[in-house]
């Protein structure tokens, strides 16, 4: 039997009551990520690339996986899909890999204008005080692959002037945008320009030198 109905039977058993609950609904996909995952086998060295990025936990489960558990979430919920807005801090501060994947997903997906929330508040109010540049950008590029505007210059702004996680949010963000050819104020880029990065962190010392070559 394929992975994938494997995990498609795991979730037709579980009850309509779980959707009721955000908390419920953790604790079922936490149940589904190792599902059709090839025997984890792999499990020493996802475990060690977990610990390294940042997260509580790597089970190594694919994204054709997660995005067959999301679509059940999203599909399960209806059109009331406050619980899942719920799920995705939930999900960012038990900081599992797929957990962070997972909610990037339904971040992307789910109907923002229903409820009237706005997907980048929603994402920089979720992560934690620090976070793996990999797991903000995963978050950020499924975002705008969805079809969504960037965030405004303003709320680049603001990220800047707010925590140092935040900033990093709006330094990536802003990279991903100017590389897909949208613009981005030159008082943004300033700002962006001297945003502090850790010390031996290539990635963000690299985004941000790429960032601040737009300046005139």
């Amino acid at each position: 039997m394929s992975s994938e109905r494997i995990l498609d039977e795991f979730l037709r058993e579980q009850s309509e009551r779980l959707h009721r609950s955000h908390r419920s609904l953790a604790k079922v996909v936490r149940e589904a990520y190792p599902i059709g995952v090839p025997a984890m086998i792999m499990k020493s060295s996802t475990d060690r690339l977990g610990i390294s990025a940042g997260y509580s936990f790597h089970l190594g489960t694919p994204d054709e996986l997660l995005r067959r558990i999301a679509s059940w979430l999203i599909t399960e919920a209806g059109e009331d899909q406050r619980v899942l807005w719920k799920l995705i801090p939930l999900l960012w501060k038990r900081h599992g890999r797929e957990d962070v994947a997972l909610s990037a997903l339904l971040l992307a997906n789910l109907d923002n204008e229903r409820v009237g929330v706005d997907p980048w508040e929603v994402l920089a109010s979720s992560i934690n005080p620090s976070e793996p540049a990999e797991a903000l950008l995963l978050s950020i590029e499924e975002v705008f692959r969805a079809g969504h505007e960037r965030p405004s210059d303003e709320l680049l702004k603001s990220w800047c002037e707010g925590r140092l996680v935040e900033s990093h949010l709006a330094l990536i963000s802003a990279f991903v945008a100017i590389n897909a050819d949208m613009k981005i104020g030159v008082e943004v880029v300033t700002q962006l320009a001297v945003v502090k990065v850790p010390i031996g962190d290539s990635l963000l010392g690299r985004i941000r030198d790429r960032v601040a070559s737009g300046i005139p």
